[in-house]
Formats: structure tokens, sequence, C-alpha cells
């Protein structure tokens, strides 16, 4: 068995995310702790009992899922289970910084205070209502990219995730991601739908942004990771931190490459994924990508209890 550990992105924040866990592992519990003093705050509170919609707002919801994910992560290795067991770590856009964390490559409170800052700078980096990003379901890559090339007509709209064979999302300027649901259509995708963000995430507008995390990531200590991380904007396995620091700024404007990022694991010969955290939408997209591939979602301690070791 050649496991890789992977870690859910925006979407997936839910209230009471971690909570089982935080009950049943203290080292589930302290990671929520570092987190709330790293930020001041507890948003540990909001997560497991606010509301959704304050959870589900950017800045909160970075920081909230990297450390559910880290939460799950501690639960694990209290069972025996070392982030070593895995060939591979990756992570679904800030998910990205959750396998980072997870690989001991930054530390918890570090990646608190970035994803902090990643958060707001993407909100900030493009007014409400300017920008959009929209699903394109049921067309190849090559597709989605022609669909959108067309669509921008002068504006912004590039293909910003590549999740499975059929599922590309769009992202962009508003007008020009409306357009891309009807070219879409003509081209013949089963749907085409507008997604509930508040930005135009992954795409040229949040070059604002960018800027941002090249300054706040120039300030943090980012070790070699204790696994090699499978990088959302290359889809290959990269470990120098140099070279991952850049990549985390190139990240921000830059395709979430998932499909071939899957592929890439398997085609290494991993045969086994954990999704680290909350949710189960990345097993799904990995059934999709590498139909022989086992997955498992690992977000709470019935989750746990269940893993074939």
């Amino acid at each position: 068995m050649t496991k890789a550990f992977v870690f859910p992105g925006q979407g997936a924040q839910s209230i009471g995310m971690g909570k089982a866990l935080a009950d049943a592992y203290p080292a589930a519990k302290a990671v929520f702790d570092e987190v709330d003093e790293a930020l001041g705050e507890k948003l540990s509170t909001l997560i497991w009992e606010g509301e959704q919609d304050e959870l589900t707002l950017t800045h909160n919801a970075q920081p909230a899922l990297m450390a559910t994910s880290l939460a799950a992560m501690r639960a694990l290795e209290a069972e025996g289970v070392s982030i070593t067991d895995a060939a591979f770590v990756a992570g679904h856009s800030l998910g990205e910084y959750s396998a980072l964390a997870a690989s001991g490559a930054i530390s918890i409170a570090d990646t608190a205070r970035l994803l902090r800052t990643r958060g707001t700078a993407m909100q900030e980096a493009v007014p409400v209502g300017v920008g959009a990003m929209a699903a394109l379901l049921g067309l190849d890559f090559a597709t989605a990219q022609a669909v959108a090339e067309e669509a921008a007509q002068g504006d912004v709209c590039q293909a910003a995730n590549d999740n499975d064979p059929a599922q590309v999302v769009v992202s962009g300027h508003l007008g020009a991601v409306e357009r891309a649901l009807v070219i879409a259509k003509e081209k013949g995708a089963k749907r085409a739908v507008m997604l509930p963000v508040s930005a135009p995430f992954h795409c040229a507008l949040m070059e604002p942004a960018a800027r941002v995390m090249a300054e706040a990531l120039g300030t943090v200590d980012i070790a070699r990771p204790a696994v090699p991380l499978v990088a959302n904007v290359r889809a290959e396995a990269v470990s120098d931190p140099a070279l991952i620091r850049s990549l985390l700024v190139e990240q921000v404007t830059g395709s979430v490459r998932w499909r071939e990022s899957v592929g890439y694991m398997a085609e290494q010969g991993v045969d086994t994924i954990w999704e680290i955290g909350s949710g189960k939408a990345l097993s799904g997209m990995i059934r999709r990508i590498a139909k022989t591939v086992s997955c498992s979602a690992v977000g709470s301690p019935d989750d746990i209890a269940k893993l074939e070791r």
C-alpha cells in the first residue's frame, strides 16, 4: 500500500467540524488552541458554535479548515500514523498550506496567520460584484480552457480549477464568466453554473493578493517538508523550501491542477489516498480521476477507527 495524504480547500467548512476530534484527542484540541492563540481570537468557538455564514467568510474559512485538517492529522499520529507513512502530501488551494503544516514545513501558528492574511487579501483584491466563478460540468480541460478564452473578450476569464475529468471551474470578471456559461452549454457542457463565492479566486484578478502573500511568505520560515508536496501549480512533487515559497505566491493567481496532481501521484504508485480534514469533496474527485485508487475521508474519530492500515 502506497499512501498519499490530501487536504481539502474552501467549501468544505461546516459548523462543528473537528469538535469530535478535539473531544477525543488532546493533541487535536491543542491544534485549535494553537490557532486561537496565533490569531488572537477564539476561532474554535466560531467553528464549533458559530453561524455558517460567518465561518464561510474567506478569512475565517481558510484558517478554520487548516485547523481541522491538522487536528485530524494529530489524531492520526496519536493512533500511530506518521506523516512519513505517506509518499506524498497535497492540498486543494488553501489545503496546500495544510499539507505543508502537516509535513512540518511551516509551523501551525505561522500557517494560521498566513491563511488569515491570504483570506483577507483574496477578499479585498476585487470589489464585491466585479468578479465571479462558475463550474463547467461535462467538459474536458482543453475545451473548458477554450471556453474561457472565447468568453474573455478583453476581460479576465481563466480556467481556475481543473478538478477532475468533467469538472473545471472558471474565474474572472463577472461579465466574462456569464459569457462562459453560455459558450460552455453551446460546446456541450452538461451543466454550467455560477458558484456562490465571494471573489474570483485563482485568476489574474488576484494579483494584488499575490503581492500581499509574497510579502507575508517572506517573513516566515519554510523548512524542507518531511514528505514531498505535489504542488497545485506544477502537478509534480517539490521539496525545496525556496521553490515552495515562490509556488505559494504563484498559486494565488494560478490554476489548481488537481486532476493532474492526482494523476501524477497515481503514476508514482500511490494506490491509497486519505482526505484529511472536513468533508469528502476531494475523495469524489479522486475517484473520478483515478479509478484504481482507494479513497478514505478522515475527519472524525469514527473515520479513524474504520481506516485500513
